[in-house]
Order: C-alpha cells, then structure tokens, then sequence
C-alpha cells in the first residue's frame, strides 16, 4: 500500500514539474545590486545627475529600491502610463519642455486624477489650491479642475517654465515645484550653492528628485528591473470627443450621459474635475465617449426639455412641521436622493412654502395632502 501511494506521488509530483517546465518563464526577478547600475550616463531633463559622487548615489539607490520594493505599486504605473502618458507628453513637446518632466506626474500622484495629499494638494500634479488658481485653474465647491488632466497639465506646463525661467535649471524647477521656490531660492541665497544635490533641503525635497529619477530609470528599462507588460496588459488609452456646452442652469449629469448614450459613471470619469452630481450654470468644455459628439447637441437639447417639463410635474410644497426626512418617508424615497434632486445638504433648513422636486409618482398624480 505504500508502495503504491509513493508510486503515485512521484507520477503526480513528475506531471506537475512538465507541465511547469512547459510554460513559457516571461519575467525573473533581478538581482537588484545589479538594478542599481546605471548602464548608461544618468541625466534628468537633459542635465546631469553626479552619482559618482558616494553620497548623491547612495541616495539614489535608496529611492530606487524603496520604489522597487513595491512592485504592485509599480505594475500600476506601467499599467496606467498608456492611458495618460501619451497626452502629457504631446502636451510637453507642444510647449517645447524636456519630456522627463512627465515623471513626476507619476511620482506625485502615481497617475491618479482623485489623489490628495494631508497637506491639500490634488489631482495628477498634486496643487494646492492657491497655486492651481494662479495658474489658471478653476477650484470650487463644483468644479475642481485639478483632477482634469488637460487642464492641470497645462497649468503645470506653465508652473514649470515660470520655475525655469527664475531657477534656469530643471532639476532646480522640479526641486522647486516640490518645495516652493521662495522657500528654494532663500536656501540657495544662504547656503551659497545653487546645486540641488549640494542643498540642505527639506527631506521630502532631498527625496523627491531622486524618487522622479527612480520612475525614470524604471520606465526606461522596464525589462532590467523585472517588469515584463505584453500589450494586451496596459489599460486602454483615453479616447474622447470633447464638445462644449453652455448651460442655462445646473444640469444633471445623468441627461448629459443619456444625450453622449452612456453612463453617469462614464461621464464623471472622463470628467473627474466635476464635483457632485451637477454641471453649473455657465460654459464647459467637457468630454464623452469618443464617436458620441455626431447628434449628441440634438439629443441634449431633446433630453433638456423633457426634463425641464418633469419638473414641473415633480414639485411638492412644504408644509408646516415637514423636514426633509419625514418628506422622504412620506413618499418613499432615500433622503440621500431628495438631497440630490434638491441640491442640499444635510444640514440644510426648509421652511414652509418651498418648493422641492419630489420623482415620486403620488407627487405626479397630486396626491401630496
């Protein structure tokens, strides 16, 4: 009985190792002492980076291999550089800027549109609030165009020539764009060296070049550091018609996902700079699924008025003693969406007499006592 039990482990034990043996090896872990040796001269943004000197190379390796010690991490990097990469580049040599600059889209924000920081900076290029609106960027309680890659692209595009312009280096600039550049030039001024890698700075700006380095050295050489991506792996690049719209009023976004015949999901996706569930009065420049532009003003216009007709068949008058939680009871809706219908919050106060749109067919048929 042994024997046979042996017999039959070492026959499984054999199969699995074939069939091991037979599937193709795509990808090997490095060693990563090896990792660290640049095969070529380093630069960023076309200027030199010492790393023969021991100090500015050992603070390299050790980005690098905080960087690779996330692997997944970095798989998503690869992987969302397809579907933004390729704008932010185009974007860069249209404005005659070093292409390098794109990776520190991806170390500030790793490529995500809704990323923020403790200290208030958002989006893909991490801005805070007053410098987005320097640069030419709209913040507000409904549109936050942070989070628009074309939009706060541009607006780091010019961040990042005003930093050349005054620093005239682009390690300088992107030390810069990290810290600040009064903060950067009164610390030249004191320590006597306009040398980043000679420079006391703040440890998150000691770091930061070298980390955009780090995604540099990585993306150029994906293979050496272990990362093997077959096409099929990256995600789809973003693809849009982008139309405007001038609006008379708020506009929900689901008649303007209904008019480009998609989702409101789609549309807040390819559009992360707007906030709730509302397009503001005014002009917009906004995106919808590339091939939907052709009729898609025809059917907006349809769909507005429809939904301007609704809601005059929707309205329900306050009475005394309601507040909004017993109105959602009464006609069997979630506060959540009379919030949403309404454009309140859950602090907001009604008081008799105002008028609140109610999707409930007892509001439609008037039976509202």
């Amino acid at each position: 009985m042994k024997l046979r039990l042996i017999f039959l482990l070492t026959i499984i034990l054999f199969s699995l190792s074939n069939a091991y043996a037979a599937e193709p090896k795509e990808a090997h872990f490095p060693s990563l002492i090896s990792s660290l040796r640049p095969s070529t001269p380093l630069t960023f943004c076309g200027e030199k980076v010492p790393i023969e000197i021991q100090n500015i190379r050992e603070r390299l390796e050790k980005e690098l291999l905080l960087t690779l010690w996330d692997r997944p991490q970095v798989i998503l990097w690869l992987k969302r550089s397809s579907r933004y990469l390729p704008i932010i580049e185009k974007m860069l040599k249209e404005n005659k800027l070093p292409e390098d600059l794109k990776y520190i889209a991806i170390a500030e924000s790793a490529l995500r549109p809704h990323v923020s920081s403790k200290r208030g900076a958002i989006g893909f290029w991490q801005f805070m609030r007053q410098t987005g609106i320097k640069y030419g960027l709209t913040i507000n309680e409904h549109i936050d165009q942070r989070r628009n890659l074309l939009a706060s692209t541009q607006a780091a595009i010019r961040y990042f020539e005003e930093l050349y312009q005054k620093f005239g280096s682009w390690t300088l600039a992107a030390a810069a764009y990290n810290m600040g550049d009064e903060g950067l030039m009164a610390e030249i001024l004191e320590q006597e060296t306009d040398s980043y890698y000679l420079l006391y700075l703040p440890i998150e700006t000691q770091r930061f070049v070298f980390r955009v380095i780090s995604a540099k050295l990585i993306f150029s050489n994906q293979e050496k550091y272990g990362f093997f991506l077959s096409e099929e792996h990256y995600y789809p690049p973003l693809e849009f018609d982008r139309i405007h719209l001038n609006c008379s009023q708020d506009i929900p976004i689901r008649v303007i996902a209904r008019a480009a015949k998609t989702h409101f999901k789609v549309i807040k996706d390819l559009n992360p700079e707007i906030r709730g569930h509302y397009l503001t009065k005014g002009g917009h420049q906004i995106l919808i699924p590339k091939g939907s532009a052709k009729g898609f003003h025809s059917r907006y216009q349809d769909l507005l008025k429809d939904w301007l007709a609704s809601k005059k068949d929707f309205v329900y008058i306050v009475k005394k003693g309601d507040n909004l939680s017993s109105i959602a009871d009464r006609f069997g809706v979630p506060l959540a969406a009379l919030i949403i219908w309404n454009k309140l919050d859950l602090k907001a106060h009604i008081y008799a007499g105002d008028r609140l749109i109610i999707y409930s067919k007892e509001v439609k048929n008037g039976d509202t006592d």
